[in-house]
């Protein structure tokens, strides 16, 4: 057939791949792809991952409400309450009992003397009533001035006189009362001692002075 049977037709010259061809072709591309996926694996591989960082919270204090503020016991404020509450407990102190103050007369402050005196008497203290009949007491403010005509007679006093005290002070309702004892020699003796003032003294301190005296029958000279 002459060539140009085959240009004018439907019919061309044109190489056919065989089929041989096409395999190779695919495994060929087939081996690309896989060379590329395996290259990518390692640079996959390769690079580290970037840690992540995380930034911190900060939290903000909240502020109390109501009451009272805590104070940490380190702080300035702590030691300064804990001072001023060391100090409120040194300046404290503890209040006294009131005891009355009355104010009362030289005539009232002469009754209740007699009637201490005359109690003593009635306990069988002869002595020590005399003593407090001697002389009147001269009041000056709150202070009894008292005068004795000897030492003897003062040591008796002051051995007694703590008691008295305590009668006038409860009596007249003043505790700041005192009294001053004094000596004065040429003091005129309202009531002197006699027989048996001497002998009352003696049956104070010795109440077996009555048992000799009526054994032996004495009596007093009068």
């Amino acid at each position: 057939m002459p060539p140009t049977y085959y240009k004018n037709g439907s019919f061309s010259i044109v190489e056919v791949p065989s089929q041989k061809s096409k395999v190779e072709s695919q495994t060929e591309t087939s081996k690309t792809e896989e060379k590329v996926n395996n290259n990518s694996a390692a640079v996959n591989t390769a690079v580290p991952e970037t840690p992540k960082i995380e930034t911190p919270k900060i939290e903000t204090p909240r502020a109390e409400t109501g009451g009272e503020a805590k104070v940490s016991a380190f702080s300035l404020a702590s030691i300064r309450k804990k001072k001023e509450l060391e100090q409120s407990t040194k300046s404290y102190v503890k209040p006294t009992s009131v005891f009355p103050t009355e104010e009362f007369t030289e005539t009232e402050m002469l009754v209740q003397w007699n009637k201490y005196a005359e109690r003593l008497g009635q306990k069988g203290l002869k002595i020590m009533e005399s003593i407090l009949l001697i002389n009147d007491p001269v009041l000056s403010g709150t202070n009894i001035t008292y005068e004795l005509p000897n030492e003897g007679s003062k040591l008796e006093f002051e051995s007694q006189m703590n008691a008295l005290l305590g009668h006038l002070r409860g009596h007249l309702h003043n505790h700041d009362i005192t009294i001053e004892v004094i000596v004065n020699e040429k003091l005129e003796i309202k009531r002197s001692f006699n027989d048996q003032d001497k002998y009352n003294r003696l049956h104070e301190i010795n109440p077996n002075i009555e048992l000799l005296r009526s054994t032996f029958g004495l009596d007093l000279p009068g």
